[in-house]
């Protein structure tokens, strides 16, 4: 029987997320997973894959990339690591505790030709990419905001760092991405209730361009679990829930009135609703995917270093924000 041909990938880490990277990167087409790194003693991986102690024993294998998903304080040493060998990453989100440790990552994949992504997997959620198509067709009008919910009980496997770092960078970067717009601003307050060095519960409220408003909650505190992103606009508020995978359109109804004094106010009211039917591919499938096409050189919308490193940029913002008590002002894009 002839070797298994294709792309060489390696994973490192084999926490909650790295075990299902393990588990995509065993079934996607034109990949073999030939190595895992993970310290831990007696770690085993999904089918018989070899398990290595060190990230010189994994280069050695022969790797095309490596998917980064240990502890995000690990990320910059791992990640120049394998710039130096010339091999692609794919990079757990987020892509590193600062800008500063991720403006390194950037310089070095981006100075040696390689691709780098983060794995940023709210992007691939099919209620969120076909709310992007119909946004973009101008579906909604203008755009007035856009509200995010993400809550839900203490992840255990969390430990380096805190509940902006971890879950909100989702939020940042799907908004940014989903309404095409850049955060100008951000006012933000955080608490810590669980008796971690880290906040476990934000509020935030930001400008983006164009007029744009957002507001993100993020705790680990709920006993359920939210994710939700709301938009409105003028033609009415689309509703996309990323753990059922639904999207569903309210749109205003004409109001009418007779009453003189109140015509000039812009009101709306209920009008129809309709909960679309659109295929669900499982998101981190289609985000591995796309990281396979691009290492291929083939043309594939991933999460770039340089977007992963803005939402980076935006969520130290936030941070500063609740220390400070004042709104903080977020520089420009960087070229």
């Amino acid at each position: 029987m002839s070797a298994p041909t294709g792309l060489r990938a390696g994973l490192i880490g084999l926490g909650a997320m790295g075990r299902n990277h393990a588990r995509v990167l065993n079934l996607l087409d034109g990949v073999q997973l030939v190595g895992v790194l993970d310290p831990a003693p007696g770690a085993v991986a999904p089918h018989g894959v070899p398990v290595v102690a060190d990230l010189e024993q994994l280069l050695a294998l022969q790797l095309d990339y490596a998917v980064i998903a240990c502890p995000t304080a690990l990320h910059e040493e791992i990640g120049l690591r394998l710039a130096e060998a010339g091999v692609h990453a794919l990079i757990e989100k987020p892509l590193a505790p600062s800008v500063e440790a991720a403006g390194k990552l950037v310089a070095a994949f981006e100075s040696r030709g390689l691709v780098g992504a983060v794995g940023h997997i709210e992007r691939y959620n099919p209620s969120l990419q076909s709310l992007r198509a119909r946004l973009e067709a101008g579906e909604l009008g203008d755009i007035y905001q856009i509200v995010t919910r993400r809550q839900g009980p203490f992840p255990g496997r969390i430990a380096d760092v805190g509940v902006v770092m971890d879950l909100a960078t989702h939020d940042i970067d799907l908004t940014a991405w989903v309404t095409g717009h850049e955060y100008l601003d951000v006012s933000a307050r955080t608490v810590s209730r669980s008796g971690r060095p880290h906040e476990d519960m934000v509020s935030a409220v930001a400008s983006l361009g164009d007029g744009l408003m957002a507001n993100h909650l993020v705790n680990w505190l709920s006993p359920f679990k939210e994710r939700s992103t709301v938009i409105t606009g003028a033609k009415g508020s689309f509703v996309a829930d990323t753990l059922t995978a639904d999207l569903t359109f309210y749109a205003n109804g004409a109001v009418d009135t007779e009453w003189e004094a109140l015509r000039a106010f812009r009101g709306v009211a209920e009008g129809d609703m309709v909960r679309y039917a659109i295929p669900k591919r499982e998101p981190l499938l289609v985000e591995h995917e796309r990281f396979r096409d691009a290492v291929e050189g083939k043309d594939s919308d991933i999460v770039t270093l340089r977007q992963g490193m803005r939402t980076v940029e935006v969520a130290e913002a936030v941070l500063r924000s609740a220390t400070s008590g004042a709104t903080v002002v977020i520089p420009p894009k960087r070229a």
